[in-house]
Formats: C-alpha cells, sequence, structure tokens
C-alpha cells in the first residue's frame, strides 16, 4: 500500500469499505426475504418490511450529501457502517419481540446506513481524479459499482447459506460480528479524510440542481422501480413457492446474477467510449444511454409476453432474467458516471445525494409494487409494470440530448 499513490491508496481503502458494507446488506436483505416468507408472512407483508428501508433511504440521500459536503466523507462511510451494525443487532432480539414493526425499524436504520455508505464512496471518486480524465473517471466509478454488485451477490448467496446451515438468529449475528471489525479497522484507517469542498452549503440547496440532474435522476428513479418491481421480493418468492427451491439455491442464483450484473458494470467502459471532454450531456454520452435503455425494455417486454403466452419455462425464464441483468447492468454503470461526471467540483455530494434519492425512490416504487402485484396478479404483472417504467426512462433519457 506504501508504494502506490496517494489517490489510489485513498481509492482502494474506499472501496474495500464499500466492499465490506455491500456483503452484509446482501446477506441480510436475503436473510429477511427467505426467513419470513419461512414464517408464512405473505409477499405484500414481506414487501412492507422492506418500505422503511426505502423510505429512510430517500432521506438519507438528501441529507447525507449535505452532511458529506459540511464533515467529510470518510466520517460519513464510518457512521454508516456503524448504523448498519446497530440494526444487525436489532434482530438478535428473542423471538416474540421480532415484531413486523421492530423489523421494519431494524430495516429503516440499515436503509440509512447502506446510502449513507454508497452516497460517501460515490461522491470519493470525483475527487480522485482529474478533472479532465472522464475515461479515468468511468472507469473507476464503474469498477467502484461493479465490485459492489458482485459483493452483494455473494451477500445474497451467504444469506441463503447461513439461514439454512444455522438459521436466523445465529447468521444474523455472524453478519454483526464480520462487520464490527471491518467498523474498527475503518475508524483507523479513515480517520482523516478529507473534505471534497470548503464550502458550508445550506440544506436548502439540495434542491438546486441542474436540468440534466434533474432528467438524469428522473431516469434513474424509472430504471431501478423496473428492476426492484420484480427482483425485491416476487422474484425470490415465486422461486420458493411455486418453482420449490430450496432457500440455498434461491441464494445462489440471486448471486450469480448478481456477480455477472457487476462484472459486466465493471467492463462497461470497454463496451462504451466516452468523449474527451467533460461535457457528459451532449449527444454523444445520452445516445448510448438511450440505445441501451432501449434494448432493455424490448428484453423485459419480450419477456412479459413469453410468459403471457406460456412460451416462458423456467429455464428460459432464469436466461431471460440474465440477459436483463446484463443489459441493465450497462445502463446503471453509464449513469453512474455521467452523474458523477456531472456533479458539481464543489458539491459532489449534494449533487451525487440527490440523485441517489431519485434511485432510493425508484427502489420505494419498485419493492412496494413488487409485493402488491405478485400478491394479487403474478410475476407476470411484475413484468409487465418493469416493461412500462422502462419505455418512461427511455422517453426521460431522450430529454437529456437537449440539456
Amino acid at each position: 500500500m506504501k508504494n502506490l499513490s496517494v489517490e489510489l491508496r485513498q481509492y482502494l481503502l474506499v472501496t474495500a469499505n464499500y466492499w465490506a458494507f455491500t456483503l452484509t446488506d446482501g446477506a441480510l436483505r436475503m436473510l429477511v426475504v427467505l426467513y419470513f416468507n419461512q414464517l408464512g408472512y405473505s409477499p405484500f407483508e414481506i414487501a412492507m418490511l422492506f418500505i422503511f428501508y426505502e423510505v429512510f433511504g430517500v432521506i438519507t440521500n438528501l441529507v447525507g450529501g449535505w452532511l458529506g459536503a459540511r464533515i467529510g466523507l470518510n466520517r460519513i462511510m464510518n457512521i454508516g457502517l456503524g448504523i448498519q451494525i446497530i440494526a444487525l443487532s436489532m434482530l438478535l432480539v428473542p423471538n416474540p419481540m421480532l415484531s413486523v414493526l421492530w423489523v421494519m425499524v431494524a430495516q429503516a436504520l440499515s436503509g440509512v446506513a447502506k446510502d449513507l455508505n454508497k452516497m460517501s464512496a460515490k461522491s470519493a471518486v470525483k475527487g480522485l481524479v482529474p478533472q479532465d480524465a472522464p475515461n479515468k473517471l468511468f472507469k473507476w466509478v464503474a469498477i467502484l459499482t461493479g465490485s459492489k454488485n458482485a459483493l452483494k451477490g455473494m451477500g445474497f448467496f451467504l444469506g441463503g447459506f447461513l439461514l439454512t446451515l444455522f438459521g436466523f438468529k445465529t447468521a444474523v449475528l455472524v453478519l454483526a460480528s464480520a462487520l464490527s471489525l471491518v467498523w474498527l479497522v475503518s475508524l483507523v484507517m479513515l480517520r482523516d479524510a478529507a473534505r471534497l469542498s470548503e464550502s458550508k452549503p445550506k440544506l436548502i440547496e439540495i434542491f438546486a440542481k441542474t436540468r440534466s440532474i434533474n432528467y438524469l435522476s428522473a431516469a434513474r428513479l424509472f430504471l431501478f422501480a423496473a428492476r426492484d418491481v420484480w427482483f425485491v421480493v416476487a422474484l425470490p418468492v415465486y422461486m420458493a413457492v411455486t418453482l420449490e427451491w430450496e432457500h440455498a439455491s434461491i441464494g445462489g442464483f440471486f448471486a450469480v446474477w448478481i456477480m455477472v450484473y457487476g462484472a459486466i458494470q465493471s467492463v462497461a467502459p470497454k463496451l462504451i467510449h466516452v468523449p474527451r471532454t467533460n461535457d457528459t450531456s451532449n449527444a454523444k454520452v445520452v445516445a448510448p444511454a438511450i440505445q441501451w435503455v432501449a434494448g432493455l425494455a424490448v428484453v423485459t417486454a419480450a419477456l412479459s409476453l413469453g410468459f403471457s403466452f406460456g412460451w416462458v419455462t423456467p429455464p428460459l425464464l432464469v436466461l431471460g432474467l440474465f440477459v436483463f441483468g446484463a443489459v441493465f447492468a450497462v445502463n446503471s454503470s453509464l449513469h453512474s458516471f455521467m452523474i458523477v461526471s456531472l456533479a458539481s467540483a464543489d458539491n459532489t455530494s449534494m449533487d451525487v445525494g440527490f440523485y441517489y434519492m431519485a434511485n432510493a425512490m425508484g427502489r420505494l416504487v419498485g419493492t412496494v409494487l413488487s409485493g402488491l402485484l405478485y400478491q394479487y396478479y403474478g410475476l407476470e404483472a411484475c413484468l409487465y409494470a418493469a416493461t412500462v417504467f422502462l419505455i418512461i426512462t427511455f422517453g426521460l433519457s431522450q430529454q437529456l440530448s437537449d440539456t
């Protein structure tokens, strides 16, 4: 580490912190879905367990970006890790106390922790890359995002595996203990974080965004709603109830799906070349965003129609979801680069926080509809909803050409 540049060393530390958090967050998500499905909760009730997770994610991204600009991003990362440990510890109470409301509150804290960690990690990269190196910025953002999702996939598998092997309480204890160790190391290694900005922005400034950031944020909202409307509750419950898969198998599927998704995110810069300019709002960069989301809408529509006409067998469904994940990964990686590049150099965390607020809002919409639509209409309805959201994303992406 001592032989590396300061920028690369900081990048690796931020990434390692992000990795550790993501592994436990993915495992916790899978643990909660499978365990409460095992207890007999309906899909909609399971979705409700994550409502506070997503709602507080929306609030956290707005306020967290402002705090990051004022007190430093690395402090925000460490605060996020500490809150996640508290959230995990709350699930270790005796079973009579493990009510829906209690789990919702624990998930609320987890949502706060997740978005503090993500916002600070993505914002920190902006300050580590020269402003005249957009391709390098795209590469670093893509690696950070892709590797994070690969670890999230491993977390899904870990959650299903630990639940099968040890049961719910012991699994949570293992996660809390491991993350506590990471947190202690992080407190030492990231304690002297520098701020990205010396300015003291007012809280009201979190809403003062450029037209480009507004449209990109709106597109992100519907993009992630399109994923989570089938991904969060509907698909794991469908696999457990309809396909009768074991918990470890479900965790394994989501692990592989997310890892493939993350790997493709990491190599997205090799698929899309950005111009050598800081102006990422011009047609040369917006055009790929439009093309890739159009392709994703076509894939989802084909999957929905195939499901309706009975052409999609379980193996074809799995294959179709992997195709969806691959195309979605490129869209997500491109969007992540664009927001970091478009963000103000003085208040990067505030612009990125606003953008990920929209991301969290999309997850919130997708999560609620995932449980509601699946419970009353099945997985097919979830896929149709995803198609509609992607068509809206396509329209919003086209507006970026005029910004």
